[in-house]
């Protein structure tokens, strides 16, 4: 068992069962398809609050500052690193499953597993958090304009550990199964739409940034660290899982037109392309209102569209700006829920899962199967619970399988140097030492429950491995018949 635990799958093994005819999904997404997606998955609902939530300091932490921006900076070029290590590996296993396949031809198979469950836990849970955020920012955004939704059909049945007397959150059910009808039309219909909601919320951060620099008062950006190095630091841990949604493009490779040559420039673009969206947001926001008035209420919360309201902005401006909020979101809760359905695919793919989760659809090529079954579970439980500190986890599952990847790169460097690599990350092994020490740092600063929580879930996970994932592995199952 130990043997078959810790034995890699050959690269060329895991590309050539991706050809088979029955696994060959549709490769219809260039470079700017790519980039999209990153940026769809990096650019939510959370550019509206966290710049102004991590510069005021909030729970004991030290404020940032306008120097938030170079937080903002510091987190891009940690991403930078990483994404350089994603890459490599994308160009030279351009297969969906992402961190997944990475560890299961680097690693081992109960690796592969484990990092595939621990993947599960991330995407799960961040799709039922932005799920009931968006009901949660719709019912807000209604009741603004004086349409009232019933609670008990717009609140989750389970909230903060104790009953809430609704009966269903519906807005969250509704727009999770939107997302996955949409995607059940193929990956040309996923993509096109994710482009068209990334060039709209795109456009509409850009009109709250030239609409907003006319408001921009220098004095504000005064003092600029209040904080010092350790409050820009501070911030900058914060503000890191901003961009952590750029996994979603390697988990794309599969259905890339030339994935050893777009997907490198897919991940390191949408990091640069949002990290400039989110600096430029942070710089403006910091310049209308002093970082002191950010730390409570609306300040905190929805900043962009507190600071444009406290300045006297018109109805119309407001109106655009919440707009591009919640088209945020749901871009984000997209391209989520497509990453999710790709790595369960090819963890199916490799006998993990049950075999209707990698079972493709006769003419659109895609897990349709899969595609349903994740929707319709995290639609349900987007309309029961509330997740409250629990969704923590996620941002742990992001660290682990983040910190794993420059593992990857380092052990597939050692045992298979000779391989051609279309895109090679420079300096390493240095460059993935540096990259993998911050995310331990923040893998550190979790909180105990985030551990307790985060070590029962590997358990569960184990405990699957043993029943199930160990004897249904294609692998071990060839191995069982020779």
């Amino acid at each position: 068992m130990a043997s078959q635990s810790g034995s890699t799958k050959p690269i060329d093994e895991l590309m050539a069962d991706s050809d088979l005819p029955r696994f060959r999904l549709e490769r219809p997404m260039g470079r700017w398809s790519l980039i999209a997606i990153g940026v769809g998955a990096i650019v939510g609902a959370g550019i509206y609050s966290l710049p102004g939530i991590a510069a005021s300091g909030e729970h004991g932490r030290l404020p940032a500052g306008p120097a938030i921006v170079i937080s903002l900076a510091l987190g891009c070029v940690i991403c930078l690193a990483i994404g350089a290590c994603y890459a490599e590996l994308a160009s030279l296993l351009p297969l969906a499953g992402s961190v997944y396949t990475y560890s299961y031809a680097a690693l081992g198979e109960l690796a592969a597993w484990m990092t595939g469950w621990i993947l599960t836990l991330e995407y799960s849970l961040a799709n039922i958090s932005l799920a009931s955020s968006f009901s949660e920012q719709l019912r807000i955004r209604l009741a603004d304009l004086h349409i009232l939704m019933p609670n008990q059909w717009s609140l989750p049945v389970w909230s903060g550990g104790k009953w809430t007397g609704a009966y269903f959150n519906v807005p969250a059910f509704l727009i999770v199964m939107l997302i996955t009808l949409i995607l059940s039309l193929g990956t040309r219909a996923f993509s096109r739409t994710n482009m068209l909601m990334v060039t709209l919320k795109s456009a509409l951060i850009l009109f709250f940034v030239v609409a907003g620099s006319t408001l921009v008062q220098p004095r504000n950006w005064h003092p600029f660290a209040p904080g010092g190095i350790r409050g820009v630091l501070s911030g900058g841990m914060m503000i890191f899982f901003v961009y952590v949604g750029f996994d979603c493009v390697s988990v794309a490779a599969e259905e890339a037109r030339q994935p050893k040559r777009d997907i490198p420039v897919g991940i390191l673009g949408s990091v640069v392309v949002s990290g400039i969206l989110y600096i430029a947001v942070a710089a403006v926001l910091l310049g209308i209102l002093p970082y002191t008035t950010l730390s409570y209420g609306a300040g905190a919360s929805i900043s962009p569209i507190y600071a444009l309201a406290h300045s006297g902005t018109g109805a119309a401006t407001l109106g655009i700006a919440l707009a591009g909020m919640l088209i945020g979101t749901v871009s984000v809760l997209f391209v989520c829920q497509y990453g999710q359905t790709r790595i369960w695919y090819a963890m199916a793919r490799d006998g993990f899962l049950p075999e209707v989760f990698s079972s493709l659809h006769p003419t659109r090529k895609i897990p349709h199967w899969c595609t349903w079954i994740s929707g319709a579970s995290v639609a349900l439980c987007a309309g029961l619970i509330d997740l409250g500190e629990s969704v923590d986890l996620a941002a742990h599952g992001a660290l682990a399988a983040f910190a794993l990847v420059p593992i990857c790169v380092i052990c597939l460097r050692k045992s298979q140097p000779q391989r051609p690599r279309p895109f090679k990350a420079p300096w390493m092994p240095w460059l993935g030492l540096a990259s993998l020490a911050p995310l331990l740092v923040m893998m550190a600063s979790l909180s105990r429950n985030t551990w307790i929580r985060f070590l029962i879930w590997l358990l569960i996970g184990l405990a699957i491995y043993m029943v199930y994932g160990r004897y249904h592995s294609k692998r071990a199952l060839q191995a069982h018949v020779q």
